[in-house]
């Protein structure tokens, strides 16, 4: 599965943009159950907010493949990286209270924080953890979270200053979520309760957002209604549980349903002013979250659909215009669960879709129809243009997957040259260990990363894990010294085109564990 975090947008079907903001439900339905059916989603919500009203908030389809338990406005889903336009807003508020500034460097709240270079330790400040600027490559050292790891917030922050930079500082965007789960922890340290409590008590609560939780183990056993992630792999959808991404915490820990999230859509709508009247964040506060902090590069795919300018990223939000309008969005990845958030101010249009299966094409063909009646344009299929695009891609994926036979194939050296307890110097203890004849790899802080190596040549392997539905088989690449001792262990995802972006793996430097 591949996450697309800056994914165009999401969103509903027809829309009647009149004042009393009226939606077409017959057309809205015929859309997004379309949409559904052509990219195989069990379940998906949508809501949307036109004119500070909700003019749909509703269910389609089931929870979970086999318990056929229907979804609806109410059920909770992983929104994974929508998260951090939440913990953007909480230190915003944070810092209208005047307990920091956006740009108060990051170690004046967190002393222990370190990157590799010594100047971009110094200089980082607040908006550069949310802007994805700080040199740091994709998903760098998203192997301490994903695919839940048992690593602690400061065993995360011991791991920044091992890994090495890709770019130099705020010349690049490069989207990196252990910058956020910094971010989380700055609003821990500075509001003195944790980023959970912060979250549901300053601004889930405020928002009415009581189904919302920060974290799946704070979703009340009482509370049966959420869904299930599915995974297609060889023309079966299988179900997935995974926690909702409860280790990313301020990069991608929130849980929450669209008749919540049409709250977060009004607020942003309305400038960080809750229906009371009362400001949760400012007018200001929030034009510096919506200011383009970095810019990425433009497409030309992007630039043919919608006449796409320019895109980058503000802070929590992705940013780029729309046929002349501004547009913020975000997309949010789980294995087996995508979402998406998009915001036309200009239209006082917010839209959001949550579904329970990975193909983010499904929720960027609905938004796409919804602007397209909302801004007026030529009408599209947009659902058949995407699908095409989608499952020509995919096929093209998986063909581009397949190994080629190793021509002069090398035999590789007895198992007890490669057992060995091996050490990364940001993640951790790797064990590689001979089982009855096979050997077998073992990420120690990831349950799910566990595997056997397969010889491929030489001293090359492939780790095939026993989850396969993780789609992450990778390259084990032994560096031996002129006595056979292994010298260094890198690896690489085998499929780059299919593996998320979040298992790392190249970005490890194993070494053998000093006894």
């Amino acid at each position: 599965m591949k996450r697309c975090f800056l994914a165009a947008a999401i969103g509903l079907g027809l829309l009647s943009f009149n004042s009393t903001a009226e939606v077409d439900a017959d057309k809205l339905s015929a859309v997004i159950e379309k949409s559904m059916a052509r990219f195989n989603v069990p379940g998906m919500a949508v809501a949307v907010v036109q004119n500070d009203q909700v003019v749909l908030a509703k269910g389609f389809g089931v929870a979970h493949l086999d318990t056929k338990k229907a979804v609806t406005a109410q059920t909770l889903f992983g929104i994974a990286s929508n998260t951090k336009a939440f913990t953007s807003a909480a230190l915003a508020m944070l810092i209208e209270q005047g307990k920091l500034s956006w740009d108060d460097r990051v170690i004046d709240h967190i002393p222990e924080f370190r990157l590799a270079d010594p100047y971009v330790t110094r200089e980082m400040r607040i908006r550069d953890l949310l802007s994805h600027r700080s040199g740091l490559g994709l998903g760098e050292g998203d192997l301490l979270i994903w695919p839940d790891t048992d690593k602690t917030v400061k065993e995360i922050l011991a791991g920044l200053q091992h890994l090495q930079p890709d770019s130099s500082f705020r010349s690049q965007y490069a989207y990196n979520n252990l910058m956020f789960v910094t971010a989380g922890e700055v609003v821990a340290r500075v509001s003195g309760q944790s980023w959970q409590d912060f979250i549901e008590q300053k601004i889930l609560a405020p928002l009415a957002m009581h189904d919302s939780k920060a974290g799946f183990s704070r979703i009340p056993k009482s509370n049966g209604n959420w869904a299930t992630g599915h995974i297609p792999m060889e023309g079966q959808l299988t179900p997935f549980f995974v926690n909702y991404l409860e280790d990313f915490r301020g990069a991608g820990a929130i849980a929450s349903s669209v008749a919540d999230m049409s709250k977060w859509l009004r607020l942003q709508l309305n400038e960080g002013k809750l229906p009371s009247g009362e400001a949760l964040f400012s007018e200001k506060s929030q034009q510096e979250m919506w200011h383009l902090h970095i810019t990425s590069k433009a497409s030309k795919r992007a630039f043919d659909a919608y006449r796409q300018q320019f895109r980058g990223y503000g802070l929590g939000w992705s940013i780029e215009d729309y046929h002349g309008y501004k547009k913020m969005a975000h997309g949010g990845g789980i294995l087996g669960m995508v979402s998406q958030v998009t915001l036309l101010p200009e239209k006082e249009l917010g839209i959001v879709v949550l579904s329970n299966q990975q193909a983010f094409s499904a929720l960027s063909a609905i938004t796409h129809e919804v602007l397209e009646d909302a801004l007026g344009l030529e009408d599209k299929d947009w659902v058949e243009e995407l699908a095409i695009k989608h499952f020509e891609g995919k096929e093209k994926a998986y063909a581009q997957s397949q190994l080629a036979a190793v021509k002069n194939k090398q035999a590789a050296l007895p198992n007890a040259i490669y057992a060995n307890a091996y050490q990364d110097a940001w993640y951790g203890d790797i064990n590689i260990t001979d089982e009855k004849g096979n050997l077998r790899i073992d990420f120690t802080h990831t349950a799910r990363l566990k595997g056997t190596l397969e010889h491929y040549n030489g001293n090359t392997f492939i780790a095939r894990w026993d989850e396969k539905l993780l789609e992450a088989d990778a390259f084990v690449e032994f560096q031996l010294n002129a006595d056979n001792s292994v010298k260094s262990v890198t690896m690489r995802a085998v499929s780059p085109a299919i593996t998320d972006f979040s298992f790392d793996f190249h970005n490890l430097h194993l070494k053998v564990k000093s006894k």
